[in-house]
């Protein structure tokens, strides 16, 4: 069975400010010669890796609202500088718009069923990724998206 992982986005105002951070981040990875994998370090790790990794996707809380996802792709786990246990979710780098939802804030993150999950905005609502972010936003607030 499939599931997924949600989280709050912080420091990020739009889905575009996350992509431009996930192009810097690679960018720099290639200019260090490190390996280009998109990397999310998390604090715990999840315990319910196997159901994640069948096909599951971080989706991302942005100003609120459930914006996109990134595929999972391996969980790895690892000990920090100073010996603590943390948690690598490697993500595809490409996000996926999805059906703007509301979400309240939330520490770390939290499993996600996949009959709860918003489904992509192109099977969604076609056309509607072509639009500003705002107005989509303001479009799900009317009940029109």
């Amino acid at each position: 069975m499939t599931l997924h992982l949600v989280k709050l986005c912080v420091g990020c105002d739009s889905v575009k400010e996350l992509q431009d951070w996930i192009k810097e981040k690679r960018k720099a990875s290639k200019a260090s010669n490190a390996k280009t994998e998109h990397i999310h370090t998390t604090r715990m790790m999840p315990k319910r890796g196997d159901e994640l990794l069948d096909g599951g996707s971080l989706y991302w809380v942005i100003r609120g609202q459930i914006m996109c996802r990134q595929k999972l792709k391996a969980i790895r786990q690892f000990n920090d500088k100073e010996g603590i246990s943390r948690c690598r979710l490697v993500l595809d780098p490409k996000l996926v718009l999805v059906e703007p939802r509301p979400r309240s804030a939330f520490q770390g993150w939290r499993y996600y069923e996949e009959k709860d999950a918003p489904r992509d905005l192109d099977k969604a609502a076609p056309g509607a990724r072509d639009m500003p972010e705002q107005m989509r936003r303001e479009l799900r607030e009317l009940g029109l998206l």
